[in-house]
């Protein structure tokens, strides 16, 4: 669990973030969602530790994450992956060296242990075999997925992704979005999701978080989005065709 406690974020005089206070779950995808400017990147990035709040408390379960110094909160950070929305691989590094890289780092693990463990996360995501092979070699969703396998190679607790889905097309959009689920679920992780995809938020949002104007407007499941009366949730939903239609037949099956 994550737990983010009236958090507000300035730069100079522009106010980014307005007291936002939240909690992401153990175990499910956690969703923040909003528009460009609408703050949800900055909140990330004060989640994982990279910003700052000018004011407020970040909670790792029962560690106040926000007030440690930096060499404190290492034992923290060892149990965080990373998924950037580019996948930020190593173009000079094969699939192997990309994923084992974390390894090499942070872990004592013989060069046995460490790629059993590459190869068992290079299952995981599908990927078998591709060991050998460069970034420039494979498609763009393999690309996610051997991002995926990095993120998860040290076993995290904590597990971040920033618009995992950028640049992919629909069908390979979805595979990310179940691997990521399933992947949640699997290893209990808490599992926080920065996107602009709504079909990820109807697809997997177990915990939906909808950032207006550095407000937090809205938190929610997916199931409650079709049905929801919120004005602003509703407004930035279904502004495609495909979706009104899709609520107004939900409303209409309730109604009969």
């Amino acid at each position: 669990m994550i737990k983010a406690e009236n958090i507000f974020k300035s730069f100079g005089e522009n106010e980014v973030l307005k007291g936002i206070s939240t909690v992401f779950e153990t175990g499910k995808t956690n969703l923040i969602i909003g528009r460009s400017g609408s703050g949800k990147t900055v909140l990330l990035k004060i989640l994982v530790g990279l910003y700052r709040a000018t004011s407020g408390k970040v909670w790792y379960d029962d560690v106040l994450f926000s007030e440690l110094s930096p060499k404190k909160t290492k034992p923290i950070r060892s149990k965080i992956g990373m998924l950037f929305q580019s996948s930020a691989l190593f173009d000079s590094m094969t699939v192997n060296e990309n994923i084992g890289f974390p390894l090499n780092m942070f872990t004592n693990m013989t060069s046995s242990e460490k790629q059993n463990r590459i190869d068992e996360v290079l299952e995981r995501v599908s990927l078998e075999g591709t060991n050998n092979r460069f970034p420039s070699e494979i498609s763009g969703g393999m690309q996610k997925r051997v991002g995926i396998a990095r993120a998860i190679v040290m076993k995290p607790k904590y597990l971040f992704c920033d618009e995992p889905n950028s640049g992919l097309d629909p069908k390979t959009s979805l595979v990310i979005d179940e691997l990521i689920k399933s992947i949640t679920i699997e290893n209990k992780m808490t599992t926080i999701i920065n996107t602009h995809d709504m079909n990820s938020v109807m697809e997997i949002g177990e915990n939906i978080n909808l950032l207006v104007d550095g407000h937090l407007a809205w938190k929610g499941h997916r199931s409650e989005v079709l049905r929801t009366d919120n004005d602003i949730l509703r407004d930035f939903i279904f502004a495609s065709p495909f979706l009104q239609k899709l609520r107004s037949k939900a409303l209409s099956n309730t109604s009969q």
